[in-house]
């Protein structure tokens, strides 16, 4: 699976078939005090259990270039919030006035890949197949405010799909010191017409850019060393990007979107090669917030304001042939607040928390041919 990292990796790895799984359980929700406009309380998203599959397979095509495929999920957005009682709808409910809120977004990317080897350098190749899967419901209080109301909410599930293109370089400098250059273009998808009403540009929602540099060194024969520097350009997606109070309608080019801001990521970590049968890994991810005070009200429907990523796992040799690995993620609790942005205007008088923690279970098997 490292090739979707950089692509440039699976020269010299041999013929491999890896398979393998998370469970992902992303806790999330928000505090609203004072008087205002969404569900008061404290209020958790349900839907709190998510299983992400993975494949890859190499295989070299001579001694200086292989090529692989992959198939793998990504994390995105999804909240899931009960119909509850709101004053402030006059009648109605719901956090945002139109009963049971939430999103669902689920992405699934297919990569080929070829990579080859000039010496010290390796560099790869890998296009990239993707596609997304979206619905929207309970946000009912947003359709006078839509350019096309009947696309903004409550139309079940779309699909979109596209592609881009991922790369990558490897340079071993000196024996025992590699640095790694990828990158990925924004991934190109079309739009979710059933939302059309909801997302800036008539419904499109393109996957962002990243770029990503990294170094690793092997301290000892059994111990290396790595640090990751990642940038994600959510910018260059105006349904993320553009602000939530931006005056325009829901669905136009320069409508409302989640206000989320480009990020840098900083990562380090170890892997201890123990003995012939057990390999030992931990690391550490820091990433910036996304989201402002000025965008928490929207960001209801995706809170993604985790920072902290605390790592560990290891493999196992079962045989010659076969490896199982397995790992685990904890994500403490993030914070970000904000005064309450309805869609007549700001509301002083109430103060809107947003609140995230995760933890993550994965298990996986590798054959050697």
């Amino acid at each position: 699976m490292a090739q979707t990292l950089n692509p440039a990796g699976i020269v010299g790895v041999g013929e491999q078939l890896q398979i393998g799984g998370a469970i992902f359980l992303p806790y999330r929700g928000y505090d609203a005090t004072g008087a205002g406009f969404v569900s008061p309380g404290s209020v958790d998203s349900g839907k709190n259990f998510f299983v992400i599959p993975n494949f890859a397979y190499t295989r070299p095509i001579d001694a200086e270039s292989a090529f692989g495929i992959s198939l793998y999920g990504n994390g995105g957005m999804n909240t899931a919030y009960p119909d509850m009682a709101n004053a402030a709808c006059g009648g109605g409910s719901g956090v945002f006035c139109g009963g049971a809120a939430g999103v669902d977004l689920m992405q699934a990317f297919l990569s080929v890949d070829y990579a080859r080897s000039l010496g010290s350098v390796k560099f790869g190749i890998a296009p990239t197949l993707a596609i997304q899967r979206f619905s929207a419901k309970g946000l009912g209080a947003f359709a006078g405010f839509s350019a096309d109301p009947a696309h903004l909410t409550n139309n079940g599930y779309d699909y979109s799909f596209g592609g881009g293109l991922r790369g990558g370089i490897e340079w071993e400098a000196t024996p025992g010191l590699r640095f790694g250059l990828s990158g990925q273009t924004k991934m190109y998808m079309s739009n979710f017409d059933k939302y059309a009403g909801l997302f800036a540009e008539q419904g499109n929602f393109d996957i962002p850019a990243a770029i990503t540099a990294g170094v690793a060194w092997d301290a000892t024969p059994d111990l290396t060393l790595m640090f990751d520097y990642q940038r994600i350009f959510y910018s260059g997606v105006a349904a993320i990007s553009n602000s939530s109070t931006a005056p325009a309608q829901f669905g136009s080019d320069n409508g409302p979107g989640f206000g989320w801001h480009d990020v840098d990521v900083f990562k380090i970590g170890a892997e201890w090669r123990a003995n012939d049968t057990w390999t030992f890994r931990a690391g550490y991810a820091y990433s910036d917030n996304p989201i402002t005070s000025s965008d928490v009200t929207l960001n209801i429907l995706a809170p993604g304001v985790a920072q902290h990523h605390i790592t560990a796992g290891a493999s196992y040799k079962i045989t010659e042939r076969d490896t199982l690995e397995f790992s685990g993620m904890y994500v403490p609790e993030s914070t970000v607040s904000g005064i309450e942005v309805t869609p007549a205007g700001a509301n002083p008088a109430r103060t809107v928390t947003l609140n995230m923690h995760q933890a993550q279970f994965l298990v996986g098997w590798t054959r050697k041919f």
